[in-house]
């Protein structure tokens, strides 16, 4: 018997995994809103990574790490997103054949999006560490204590 994938992975990518998995019923939800843009791969990023650098922080592992890498797998998802949409358009034979340029375009498009989305992951795990760090030191001392 051999072990899962997930418990054979780094402690970081494992929260980022739990966290990614976590903020998928959520980002559904904010996508349902009205006047919503939400995607599935920014839900990742912001909550996903939100979760991640939480659990991170109360398993006493670096939450900017966790968040870092749920940003990246936000942001992997995106793009894969794009990828299906676009091939998908042209297979079905509604989109146009692109120039060089939109294609060149797109490719750095799709680079700047893989290089940014790890560093809003980054803010979000840091921010749901502070979140973790606070509830749990808020708890040990009483501080909300009759």
């Amino acid at each position: 018997m051999s072990p899962s994938l997930l418990r054979t992975a780094p402690s970081t990518w494992r929260f980022a995994l739990i966290g990614a998995l976590a903020s998928l019923p959520v980002a559904a939800i904010v996508n349902w809103l009205p006047n919503s843009e939400a995607t599935v791969g920014g839900g990742i990023m912001v909550i996903g990574a939100f979760i991640a650098g939480a659990i991170a922080a109360v398993r006493s592992t670096d939450p900017d790490d966790a968040g870092l890498r749920a940003g990246f797998l936000g942001g992997v998802l995106a793009v894969l997103t794009l990828v299906v949409t676009v091939v998908s358009a042209a297979v079905g034979g509604t989109a146009a054949a692109w120039p060089p340029s939109r294609v060149l375009f797109w490719v750095l498009a799709i680079g700047l999006v893989l290089c940014v989305s790890p560093v809003f992951g980054l803010a979000c795990g840091r921010v749901g560490g502070w979140v973790a760090d606070t509830v749990a030191s808020r708890r040990k001392t009483g501080a909300n204590a009759p």
